[in-house]
């Protein structure tokens, strides 16, 4: 926004110089680049334009984090909740209410409803984007154990089948793009969007640990009819997340080698972080590879059949 108090003190200082004038003339085009060029921020700046695409660019992840808790936990999404934060999106495809307990539907309530809060909090600070299509069919979520796992699981898995699987499904994405406001954080230039990030992924890495910590118990819990534990699930989806993502180790299940742990100390793995229990990055290329399931950012598929919104995600498209 641009301080026209300023500007008219510097108009009045100079008024009777002719070079003065000239120097306002230059400082008020100047102004009104820097003005066009970014997003107002509220509180009397203006945000790089470069900080808008950053922060616009996890809207995807937003939508479809507060429809998957949403849906499962209640049996409706935003547009019931409040239909306006979609901005005339498309549904969501395939979604509906799993067959949770008492408690574990009380918590992913509880997430939904935080989610809700970041779309606002986004929304509100830069323009943002429709509801990309997102599909969250119990395919969409079987076709992503399926390469996991390297072979297709039969009967099929239904995320919103029961508890665990319902959690098991949730391990899928959040995460990702939890590690993707870490990746953000350093490439912001303005103390607003470096606010919001933060709050953000305060929020956002607590949601990661509640839901590590339910499959953390479980750990070794038989998923039925696999034959398989939960630690092997996690396992298997963070491998799957390394291999799209194309930039090596950022990911880690519930168990891991006893050298991998905390300071090699132990095969427990509550939280996942690198050798100094620091959280992964990740760039918005190796995100999209990722939701996409087809570990190329220029094809879409997986969670989003027709890409991403924003002009982060649509540049891999063009």
């Amino acid at each position: 926004m641009v301080n026209f108090f300023q500007v008219a003190a510097a108009v009045t200082a100079t008024h009777a110089d002719s070079k003065g004038r000239s120097s306002v003339r230059r400082d008020l085009s100047s102004a009104g680049l820097a003005a066009a060029a970014g997003v107002d921020d509220g509180r009397g700046g203006v945000l790089p334009k470069s900080d808008v695409d950053l922060l616009e660019f996890p809207l995807n992840l937003e939508y479809l984090e507060a429809e998957f808790f949403l849906w499962g936990a209640l049996g409706h999404g935003i547009d019931r909740f409040d239909p306006g934060l979609s901005s005339g999106g498309p549904s969501p495809v395939g979604v509906t209410a799993a067959k949770l307990s008492p408690l574990v539907r009380d918590i992913i309530a509880q997430f939904g409803f935080q989610e809700v809060g970041h779309l606002r909090a986004i929304k509100e600070t830069v323009p943002g984007f429709a509801r990309p299509l997102l599909n969250l069919s119990k395919e969409a979520f079987g076709t992503v154990m399926d390469n996991a796992f390297g072979r297709p699981l039969r009967p099929p898995f239904d995320p919103y089948a029961s508890d665990i699987n319902f959690l098991i499904a949730s391990y899928v994405v959040p995460y990702v793009g939890l590690t993707g406001y870490v990746g953000a954080n350093p490439k912001l230039r303005s103390a607003t969007a470096k606010r919001l990030v933060a709050g953000l992924l305060g929020v956002e890495s607590g949601q990661d640990a509640v839901l590590r910590t339910l499959l953390y118990e479980r750990k070794k819990e038989v998923v039925a009819p696999y034959g398989m534990t939960v630690a092997e699930f996690t396992g298997h989806i963070s491998g799957l997340r390394n291999k799209l993502g194309k930039k090596g180790m950022k990911d880690e299940g519930l168990i891991v080698a006893r050298t991998e742990g905390p300071e090699g100390k132990t095969s427990g793995n509550i939280l996942a972080g690198d050798q100094h229990s620091l959280a992964y990055d990740r760039t918005p290329e190796e995100i999209l590879r990722i939701v996409y399931g087809t570990g190329k950012e220029n094809k879409p598929g997986g969670f989003y059949p027709k890409g991403g919104d924003g002009k982060i995600a649509k540049s891999f498209l063009d």
